[in-house]
């Protein structure tokens, strides 16, 4: 029985994404091979960060001969780090004679024979892109943000717009001594956006 490496990741900019879910599907396509989990790696963190703990410790496991096979869920929750890093990741593996197996990219696999580099390279430019992509994102919204006046939590300019609230009700209401939430309720606005206008005020 080939003993198996689960690999799975997901960015702090990844809304909605649940690393359980990758999980459990890894998990599922093992048990179907017959394959033997002996660990599971988990990130949170940017595929494109060169310093991922998890993904590190996988590495040294595969060069100690920890399991025979890793399996991930897709080549850019593997890494987003370009061509050429996710080329030398793969074929550290192969020097280590480690087989590897991509759960939703069903033919890429360490078998895949001569066009093996091809293949990767297009996979790992695509995930590349979508990588500078979601950057790009973040920072046109971050400017569009200053640009428009509105201030982060902490006075600087940019980020999300500042909740509207009734602010001198909400002293009242905290003074009285209501609850976070019941004020929240009565203001429509959230918890933890009070917690922070309160820390804030008591901090000016």
């Amino acid at each position: 029985m080939k003993r198996v490496a689960l690999y799975a990741r997901v960015s702090t900019r990844d809304k909605g994404q649940d690393v359980e879910n990758q999980l459990l599907q890894l998990r599922t396509f093992a048990a179907k091979e017959g394959w033997e989990i002996v660990q599971a790696y988990v990130d949170h963190i940017s595929g494109g960060q060169k310093d991922k703990p998890e993904f590190s410790k996988m590495m040294l496991g595969a060069y100690q001969k920890q399991f025979d096979v890793v399996l991930f869920w897709s080549l850019d929750r593997f890494t987003r780090e370009g061509v050429t890093a996710t080329l030398k990741y793969l074929e550290e593996l192969d020097g280590y004679k480690i087989a590897w197996h991509s759960y939703s990219e069903q033919y890429l696999t360490s078998a895949l024979g001569e066009f093996k580099h091809v293949v990767i390279a297009v996979l790992a430019a695509v995930a590349r892109q979508e990588k500078i992509r979601i950057q790009e994102r973040v920072k046109a919204g971050l400017d569009r943000a200053k640009a428009d006046g509105f201030k982060r939590t902490d006075g600087r300019a940019g980020g999300r717009p500042t909740a509207a609230f009734d602010r001198q009700k909400a002293m009242e209401l905290h003074k009285a001594g209501k609850s976070l939430r019941t004020i929240a309720a009565e203001l429509n606005t959230t918890a933890p956006t009070l917690q922070r206008f309160f820390k804030a005020s008591i901090a000016a």
